[in-house]
């Protein structure tokens, strides 16, 4: 596995990876956007692209213009050794780590704004997050130049905000989103959960458990939006000592209420466990054979 932290040398990498098959068709490129402190949620991404590409890039990069000044951002979880020998595990055959000067030259004062969708669910509790995340991956997918990129159900929003920017700007790659990861009780894997204590993460279930009720709901037939998003937050009031961001039931394209879920839509939820701000959701197929209930393993 190669690691690259300067822009040159990776697309150089990836130059001459791409060409050393000697075969007529050029190789599949994969890429795996994360801001490290790796988790089982990642690797499923990385596997994913193992098998859907022939190439595979992971890029380790904590990016600091999707954090507004009051944000985690000093203290986010930086574990690059350790990261490194997961994605070695996992067979990636580059990882880019550049620096924030790499990424953002003195004096860089071009930014990426998808208006409306940025400014929607998390876009609305941190004004300018999703410009920084569509900036930071739109200059990533210009450096690696992938065909297919990796992301999780877990950031739903982000997803569609990236990817109405592929679609706006034509960039040539294809957005998979992978399902969301859990733990056996049925707390959505993330990067932050690391900060919670104990009794925190105890409290955190209440966000997989809000959106179970609601599923099983639908699932049984109630197809009204507002009583669905009443089980939801019903279910976080329960824990009060969670802070809840919001509750929603939103088209997943454009993140705009639904009244109806008939013809599919997202339950999403955010909250702060302690100081900690945890997202989750789940998609609600068109018909009621929805996705697996949070907190319960597929067989």
């Amino acid at each position: 596995m190669q690691i690259h932290p300067d822009i040159p040398e990776l697309r150089d990498a990836l130059r001459k990876l791409r060409a050393g098959s000697g075969l007529a068709m050029p190789r599949s490129v994969g890429f795996v956007p994360t801001m490290g402190a790796l988790h089982m949620g990642h690797r499923s991404l990385v596997q994913a692209a193992r098998r859907h590409c022939d190439i595979v890039i992971a890029s380790i990069f904590v990016n600091p213009t999707q954090f507004a000044p009051n944000e985690d951002f000093s203290r986010y979880p930086r574990t690059l050794e350790q990261d490194c020998q997961m994605l070695e595990a996992e067979g990636v055959d580059l990882v880019f780590t550049p620096t924030a000067d790499a990424m953002y030259p003195p004096g860089a004062s071009t930014f990426v704004d998808v208006e409306g969708v940025s400014d929607r669910l998390d876009g609305a509790s941190r004004p300018g997050h999703f410009r920084g995340v569509a900036t930071v991956v739109a200059k990533l997918f210009h450096i690696a130049q992938p065909d297919f990129a990796f992301f999780g159900q877990k950031d739903a929003a982000q997803v569609a905000v990236l990817r109405k920017m592929v679609r706006d700007l034509d960039f040539l790659v294809e957005i998979i989103v992978c399902p969301t990861v859990r733990e056996p009780d049925g707390l959505a894997m993330s990067s932050r959960n690391r900060y919670l204590s104990a009794e925190e993460r105890r409290q955190a279930l209440a966000l997989s458990r809000a959106l179970q009720a609601a599923q099983t709901q639908a699932a049984r037939g109630e197809h009204r939006a507002a009583a669905l998003q009443e089980t939801m937050r019903a279910t976080l009031q329960k824990e009060p000592a969670l802070r809840v961001d919001y509750v929603a039931v939103v088209d997943p394209d454009t993140l705009l209420p639904v009244d109806d879920v008939r013809a599919g839509a997202l339950l999403a939820v955010a909250a702060y466990v302690g100081s900690t701000r945890l997202i989750d959701n789940v998609l609600l197929a068109a018909t009621t054979g929805n996705t697996g209930v949070p907190g319960k393993k597929k067989s």
